[in-house]
């Protein structure tokens, strides 16, 4: 019997390329239901919003690219202003097929009712991503880890200087198309962790997450756009209360590959 199993010490193992769909299915149903554990002895406050984005992809070359991203997120469903984002990056694709990116955004933050002080927030982030396709589910992994400079306001006035944290993501995104014909929309669920580090950052580390179920769909071999509902549940900085806010989401996508025909490998 020993003889044999030193044969295929491999024997009983599964296979790699199995291993990140049973990691990641098994994290998305963790992420979605422990918040309803975590909600049931903390105090949360409910939030409803929208979110509107342009994404863009430009592929140059077989190893370079670039990325950038205009966000708009409302509060009161979109009767207040929450904050705009720019995101900015450059991208490497890896063997010509893996793309890391290093870029920077800046974030406006909305004052809360009574004030008027817009926060900013600068940042420099770095990201890996990739997707594997398990029949007819197209799943993406995404990491991204960010440097954030963000600013102090105190009594309605910028004070001090900026207070930098680092904070970890991880997005598990899994999109199903049952259908062959391109007009018929897609089902995505998605799931994104966020954990973060620093001197201010005491109670908490866990920051938030983000569930999303909704339908993209392709208008044309470039553009696409996801709708749906997407659910926030946050920490805030004393540790012992949550917000959770309730968002209609709209994503648009736009992807272009510029290499001409002949240099595509």
């Amino acid at each position: 019997m020993q003889q044999k199993m030193n044969e295929n010490p491999a024997a009983g193992l599964l296979p790699y390329t199995k291993l990140p769909t049973i990691f990641l299915l098994l994290f998305l149903s963790l992420n979605l239901f422990a918040p309803n554990q975590v909600l049931a002895q903390k105090m949360v406050t409910d939030y409803s919003q929208s979110w509107y984005s342009a994404s863009t992809i430009l592929r140059f070359s077989d190893h370079w690219g670039m990325v950038g991203d205009v966000h708009l997120r409302l509060d009161d469903f979109m009767a207040n202003n929450y904050f705009y984002l720019v995101i900015a990056g450059a991208t490497y694709y890896i063997s010509g097929k893996y793309p890391v990116v290093a870029g920077l955004a800046h974030l406006w933050q909305a004052p809360p009712n009574g004030s008027k002080t817009w926060g900013n927030e600068n940042r420099i982030y770095e990201q890996w991503s990739g997707t594997q396709k398990e029949g007819i589910v197209t799943i993406l992994n995404r990491i991204r880890f960010e440097q954030r400079w963000k600013d102090q306001i105190v009594n309605d006035q910028v004070v001090g200087n900026k207070v930098l944290t680092y904070r970890l993501r991880y997005l598990a995104s899994f999109e199903a198309r049952p259908f062959k014909n391109p007009k018929i929309p897609g089902l995505v669920v998605s799931d994104e962790a966020f954990v973060q580090f620093g001197e201010s950052i005491v109670y908490n580390t866990f920051d938030q997450n983000r569930v999303f179920f909704g339908l993209k769909q392709s208008l044309t071999k470039k553009l696409s756009f996801d709708i749906g509902y997407l659910n926030i549940l946050q920490q805030k900085s004393s540790g012992n209360s949550y917000t959770a806010s309730h968002l209609f989401r709209l994503f648009f996508y736009y992807n272009a590959d510029l290499r001409r025909q002949t240099d595509v490998k």
